[in-house]
């Protein structure tokens, strides 16, 4: 048996390619929508890509289940309970794939949404009684279980769901051998649980002993715990979920008719026609010199995510970049389903230099400069990391509005002067700093590196 993790660190996905060598089948739960890897490795490996399984329909990222069908000719399975508007094999409890010395077999375990599965793998060779491993998506994380409240919009309680929860991981998952290595569909950075662990695989006696959820408690406890103090959804997770339910272009469709140069009068045209302007550079390329009225969020940080949060999936786009980051730009905009690139800003951010007229800079200060400033008669900070950072640690004298909150409280940031935004490190801060400026806030100073600068430098003073 073949049996592969892939680990993505800006959406902390996971997706998993299992194969046979002897019959030289293989398949792919929860594919990301990018699916090259998984096909270059499957060739290399002298095997055949014939199904392509999700556990659920995922809010967080829009899955590659299409584009193994069109490229590899994937057969698409679903849990029983799942509705599309593609063809797909259900997978009803206890429903069995078997190729060679591979068998999954199909678990019904809703709760982060009605229609999840988990898939026990077993490695026939070794062992036809007991799995080897569970597939447990996002039903059981290392950690912690898939949050139930992502449903609301489709009707669907987050107590009803918790419930279900509480029956999937303390009877079905619970029951299995304490052995069993368990690989989840996220890890920690995802808002699709409230606690995730970095790790990537456990085993079910561990999270027997080490998860919070999987303590012995009653059903009533569970929900009651399980539905508290859940982060916030971002407003497309919806939006996701009902692409991943939906036939719609592949990624390399997309692609093909985003990757467009745009002129710069090309861009400005779009820009006054409504389009959004996304600045993909790192924070100090993109202070030196950016397109009014441009919004910049870095690769280097969770791009695609704050991308889902701040952005309109139903506004085109378009991007501006370092060179060579055309395709990655938009790419990983596609994997969140935002295909509505009208095209890239030809030469980058250097087509604009004979314009200075549409060019605005920001100004950014060193730690240093920040305690002159500050000891020089105060200056507005602003922390805009979640909550439950700022609870950690602050510098003093901040208020804290949260980035994803930062449109909607603009009134919570003092007016009439100049006022600096933080964050951990400088990513955050740089795209706060965009919005300010794109919601007419003048004289916003960004802090380079963070509180995490402003803390070193603390300790080496």
């Amino acid at each position: 048996m073949v049996f592969k993790q892939y680990y993505l660190g800006c959406l902390s996905q996971a997706s998993y390619l299992i194969g046979d060598e002897r019959t030289g089948t293989a398949a792919v739960v929860d594919p990301r929508r990018d699916v090259d890897e998984y096909l270059a490795d499957a060739e290399a490996l002298g095997l055949r890509i014939e199904h392509a399984i999700l556990t659920h329909f995922h809010a967080d990222f829009v899955a590659g289940h299409l584009e193994l069908r069109d490229r590899a000719g994937a057969r698409i399975h679903l849990g029983a309970g799942a509705r599309a508007e593609y063809a797909f094999a259900p997978l009803a409890d206890g429903a069995r794939l078997e190729f060679g010395d591979v068998r999954l077999e199909a678990l019904e375990t809703p709760g982060h949404t009605p229609e999840g599965i988990s898939l026990l793998v077993y490695d026939l060779a070794k062992d036809a009684r007991a799995p080897q491993a569970v597939l447990t998506g996002d039903t059981l994380f290392i950690g912690d279980v898939g949050r139930p409240d992502l449903m609301a919009s489709a009707g669907v309680s987050a107590r009803d769901l918790a419930a279900q929860l509480y029956e999937s991981v303390h009877t079905k998952l619970l029951g299995l051998p304490p052995a069993t290595l368990v690989y989840p569909g996220h890890g920690a950075g995802s808002m699709c649980g409230k606690s995730l662990s970095a790790e990537t695989v456990s085993t079910i006696g561990a999270q027997r002993r080490d998860n919070y959820a999987l303590q012995p408690m009653s059903k009533d406890e569970f929900v009651r715990l399980i539905t508290a103090d859940q982060p916030e959804a971002p407003e497309y997770f919806a939006y996701d979920a009902d692409l991943n339910r939906r036939e719609r272009p592949t990624l390399d469709r997309a692609l093909a008719r985003e990757l467009v140069p745009l002129t710069l009068a090309g861009v400005l045209a779009a820009q006054a026609a409504g389009a959004q302007v996304l600045d993909t550079r790192d924070p100090a390329e993109f202070a030196s010199g950016h397109l009014a009225g441009s919004l910049n969020i870095g690769l280097g940080g969770r791009y695609a995510t704050w991308a889902g949060i701040l952005l309109a999936p139903d506004r085109p786009l378009v991007l501006v970049t370092a060179h060579g980051a055309e395709r990655v730009s938009a790419l990983r905009l596609g994997r969140i389903g935002f295909d509505n690139v009208l095209g890239v800003l030809a030469d980058g951010i250097e087509a604009a230099a004979a314009r200075p007229d549409v060019l605005r800079q920001t100004t950014r200060l060193t730690t240093a400069e920040l305690r002159e400033r500050l000891a020089a008669g105060g200056l507005p900070l602003v922390d805009v990391r979640f909550e439950s950072e700022f609870g950690r640690s602050t510098i003093p004298g901040s208020v804290n509005v949260p980035l994803h909150h930062l449109r909607e409280r603009l009134a919570a940031i003092p007016a009439g002067g100049p006022v600096l935004v933080y964050c951990q490190t400088g990513l955050r801060s740089s795209t706060a700093a965009s919005l300010l400026e794109l919601a007419g806030r003048a004289d916003v100073l960004d802090l380079i590196g963070g509180i995490a600068a402003w803390e070193l430098d603390a300790k080496t003073a």
